[in-house]
């Protein structure tokens, strides 16, 4: 095998069978923080077809720490339970290794489901009270969240230990942190969202303090064994806001408090910055993280093709990559890679039809995607169209 893309990674103790992830995805499916049946068919297609590494969608660590009433959690008996089901029938279908992201919406919470117009829910409708490190809206007209106080920083400190800790019992082989995209950790780094005046305010050691509480108090309770990950956003874009220099020195903090890999992404702490989409687009950000700070770097952005893929591996530009809407179109872009890069495919025996020389051969693989195509007309014999024509 000669394909870096499909060969095992390993982080810590856990070794992924190859270096493709699933990227989070909030699917805005749940019920009281809990899963339903579409998590187990979103999640079991991914498992049955190759991915090596599938993190579960953002999961809060509180329910006022959900984006909307339909998103996931892990903080009472209940879900953790559901997440154990969960895991037990991912694991069920294929090699995969699962993780989870824990995460908390802070001031970006408080909403109808994801596919609703962006407006936070009245109290009166469902709709709680937002908690962030300072009371700044995300948008004009929203409620102002809270500014966390002393009383907040301890309650959301633990809550953050206390999911890591349920992950462990569900069953998960790893937990990676939010920290990216004005959810989780992010808001205490930057300050567009973060002007305190306190010890947890100010100088970027101080803006990291919090996180990195955080993060030391999660490693003592998960396995030495167990990576810990965290997702960020490199830069946010805007003025006052995180740049690279920042994002390079929380990752070497974070790492010396016992962070195994980061996922590098960009913006979200404030609703008008994206950067133009374009393939790759957010790879650059992970290959200065890793080349600063030698951390195993995940990469992210509209990474779609088999041999972009690769060249990003093969280059040292990251460690592994994580796929979004390309797993959501091809669940079975594993399978294809592997045939676009000369490797065999990990079909499960189930998938045994899928192998090139089981196809009639009016069809071939194309070798930029891997994908069977139809070359030419499939003959039918008379005997068998006369049969047809009876039948009917």
């Amino acid at each position: 095998m000669t394909a870096l893309l499909l060969q095992p990674l390993t982080i810590r103790g856990m070794t992924m069978p190859n270096r493709v992830a699933l990227s989070p995805m909030t699917m805005t499916s749940g019920a009281d923080g809990m899963t339903k049946d579409w998590h187990y068919q979103h999640y079991g297609s991914f498992a049955a077809s190759g991915v090596g590494f599938i993190t579960i969608e953002s999961t809060a660590i509180a329910p006022d720490g959900r984006i909307g009433a339909a998103c996931l959690g892990l903080y009472s008996d209940e879900t953790e339970d559901s997440m154990r089901r969960l895991v037990r029938y991912i694991k069920s279908l294929g090699p995969a290794k699962v993780g989870i992201q824990l995460f908390y919406s802070g001031r970006k919470g408080s909403l109808p489901v994801r596919w609703a117009p962006r407006e936070q829910l009245p109290i009166e409708q469902g709709g709680w009270e937002t908690v962030a490190p300072s009371p700044i809206p995300f948008r004009a007209g929203w409620r102002p969240p809270r500014e966390a106080t002393p009383e907040d920083i301890t309650r959301l400190r633990s809550a953050w230990i206390d999911a890591a800790r349920r992950a462990v019992a569900a069953g998960f082989d790893a937990v990676e942190l939010h920290s990216a995209h004005g959810y989780g950790l992010h808001p205490w780094l930057s300050t567009v969202t973060n002007r305190r005046a306190d010890q947890y305010g100010g100088s970027v050691e101080n803006r990291m303090r919090f996180p990195l509480e955080v993060i030391r108090g999660i490693r003592k309770v998960i396995p030495h064994s167990m990576p810990l990950g965290m997702r960020i956003s490199a830069v946010d874009g805007v003025d006052g806001g995180i740049v690279l220099e920042e994002s390079i020195a929380y990752v070497l903090a974070a790492k010396g408090e016992g962070i195994d890999y980061v996922c590098v992404s960009t913006g979200g702490a404030v609703a008008d910055f994206r950067l133009p989409p374009a393939p790759g687009f957010q790879v650059p950000y992970a290959e200065e993280i890793r080349r600063a700070t030698g951390v195993i770097t995940r990469a992210v952005g509209l990474i779609y093709d088999p041999h972009q893929a690769e060249a990003i591996l093969q280059s040292g530009k990251a460690d592994f990559v994580a796929l979004g809407r390309t797993l959501l179109d091809d669940p079975r872009w594993v399978f294809h890679a592997a045939e676009a890069l000369g490797e065999a495919p990990p079909y499960p025996r189930q998938y045994g039809q899928l192998r090139p020389e089981r196809w009639p051969r009016e069809f071939v693989r194309t070798p930029e995607t891997g994908r069977m195509l139809r070359t030419g007309v499939m003959a039918v014999s008379p005997e068998l169209l006369q049969h047809a024509s009876a039948a009917s």
